[in-house]
């Protein structure tokens, strides 16, 4: 087991909710480390939509999911956070009043005051279609998202699916691919109705292909794709010349060990209080997509609300000694100093 590394505050997982509240507990004196089971910061905008852009983070009309992240970066550089990546909190023991001792499955050891719980919907992973031989294809020709748009440059793309990130992948890909089909199972989307509508005038200008049906067998050799075969709806078989396909079957999360944390759990969610988004465990707060609570809403904004009142009461558990005096960053010389900008 490794020496153990102390700090005021762990964050498990490394996503946009969590950067922010790096930035907010820094403002307040307390440091943090970070654990995330992958191998970059961002969470799910850094890990499946890096290029697709978000319209919702107030006063940024418009920022890609890395580029979401990389502002984030750059705001907490000045409170020096430290990350530890590709590993996963296996254990938490409640060792105080509050304070844990947080194990990893790479044997890292964490002793903090306050646990912060930003993980997401916990671990997740694509859902795999069921198509006999598709795992030869994954990471050259088969892909569950994308990373790099010119990845797809000139080929001929497959998207599967019908919800809007296989509408949204069909649109955003389309300027660049060489010809893109998107097939789903019927004749009806669950994405958002002007992306249908985009899509539907692409395919009656000839732009790109619609086709009804599903994935029964895939061709080519060593990884590499040259083809599908496809049921139609009405019980037809057709093939599809193909190089590159993108099957969009949603998302499976695993809580994870989270389970086994003795926290309270509501399907598959944590449920917190709204004043401080703490748990039933006094020291440990859930924020973003991974707590549940009445009127709850899955925006990364919200997070980032959540994010701030959470750092009030971590406050008093890390200083219990000291008493908060709430200051604004745009007045406070202080915290400006904090920040550089003096």
């Amino acid at each position: 087991m490794s020496d153990v590394i102390k700090t005021d505050v762990l964050i498990i997982g490394a996503g946009p909710c969590g950067l922010f509240a790096a930035f907010e507990l820094g403002l307040l004196d307390m440091k943090t480390h970070f654990v995330d089971i992958l191998d970059k910061v961002g969470g799910q905008c850094a890990e499946l939509y890096p290029e697709k852009p978000i319209y919702d983070i107030p006063g940024i009309p418009q920022v890609s999911g890395q580029g979401l992240t990389d502002a984030l970066m750059e705001q907490i550089k000045p409170f020096h956070p430290t990350f530890h990546l590709g590993e996963m909190v296996e254990t938490v023991e409640k060792i105080g009043d509050p304070a844990f001792r947080c194990i990893t499955d790479a044997g890292k050891v964490f002793e903090c005051k306050v646990l912060v719980i930003a993980a997401g919907g916990g671990s997740f992973q694509p859902k795999r279609p069921p198509v006999p031989g598709i795992e030869a294809y994954e990471g050259t020709s088969v892909h569950y998202a994308v990373r790099k748009m010119e990845t797809f440059r000139d080929k001929n793309v497959l998207v599967v699916g019908g919800g809007d990130s296989a509408l949204d992948w069909t649109l955003n890909l389309h300027p660049i691919a060489k010809r893109i089909t998107l097939l789903h199972r019927r004749d009806e989307f669950r994405a958002a109705p002007h992306s249908v509508e985009q899509m539907r005038a692409l395919v009656a200008g000839g732009k790109m292909d619609l086709r009804l049906g599903q994935v029964t067998a895939l061709s080519g050799t060593e990884g590499k794709l040259t083809g599908a075969t496809i049921k139609g709806n009405d019980n037809s078989v057709t093939e599809v010349v193909c190089d590159t396909m993108l099957p969009f079957f949603g998302l499976t999360m695993k809580l994870g060990p989270v389970a086994n944390w003795g926290i309270a759990l509501e399907n598959n969610l944590v449920p917190v209080e709204t004043s401080a988004f703490e748990t039933n465990v006094p020291g440990i707060f859930a924020i973003g997509d991974i707590n549940t609570y009445p009127g709850k809403i899955k925006l990364i904004l919200c997070g980032f609300h959540e994010g701030a009142l959470m750092s009030q009461k971590a406050h008093r558990y890390v200083y219990p000694e000291k008493r908060l005096v709430f200051q604004y960053t745009t007045s406070s010389s202080s915290l400006q100093k904090k920040l550089g900008v003096n």
